[in-house]
């Protein structure tokens, strides 16, 4: 079998690595969003400016595959994974926006325990990313997220329990098991991130 050789287009990665370091930057916010001392208004707006520098790192990726003729791993992978960074960002960026838009005053101490699994998949995100160039190498990263993903599935099924114990009133619940449902999706989508980076390493392998 033949080798491939492609040229090495450190542009790529360092624009993958730049959207990772929004999440760590997110991932803060969302954790100071839970604080019932936060200013929630002012958190959700460095939130959506967050959310806002992420997307302008997804165009410049984008825009950098549409441009380059030949590029360090398959097109496909690479829409996949900026649209994978993409979704994270918007995920956070969800949470606290519907914190601050249902006015929640008083949340749950078990989201805390989300939120730290948020905030350890984007440091573990940010601190692999710029590894990508030897996708192979990154099966410590993977394996790590997934552990955390199925730790933050405990921790969503123990917070639905406490919803619906009835120590809540209904509105209450109805608001806080849409935040809930939303940190859920928000740790599943590092989980998306993470499997599409092992697919890629099979592919390049």
């Amino acid at each position: 079998m033949g080798l491939r050789f492609r040229p090495v287009d450190t542009a790529f990665y360092d624009l993958f690595t730049e959207q990772a370091q929004h999440f760590v930057t997110g991932a803060g916010l969302l954790a100071e969003m839970l604080a019932e001392t936060s200013d929630k208004a002012d958190v959700a707006a460095r939130m959506r400016a967050a959310e806002h520098d992420a997307d302008e790192t997804t165009h410049a990726l984008v825009r950098r595959v549409n441009s380059t003729f030949v590029t360090p791993f398959d097109r496909e992978d690479i829409y996949a994974l900026a649209s994978g960074l993409d979704d994270v960002m918007d995920e956070m960026d969800e949470v606290v926006d519907l914190i601050l838009l249902y006015e929640v005053k008083v949340l749950p101490a078990e989201l805390s325990q989300q939120v730290e699994v948020l905030q350890r998949c984007a440091e573990l995100t940010a601190e692999w990313m710029p590894k990508l160039q030897s996708p192979q190498a990154l099966e410590e990263y993977w394996i790590e997220i997934n552990r955390l993903e199925n730790a933050g599935d405990k921790n969503h099924r123990r917070t639905l329990a406490l919803l619906f114990s009835g120590e809540y009133k209904t509105l209450e619940v109805l608001k806080l098991k849409d935040v809930v449902e939303s940190l859920e999706r928000a740790v599943d989508s590092f989980e998306k991130v993470a499997n599409i980076v092992e697919q890629i390493a099979v592919k390049e392998s």
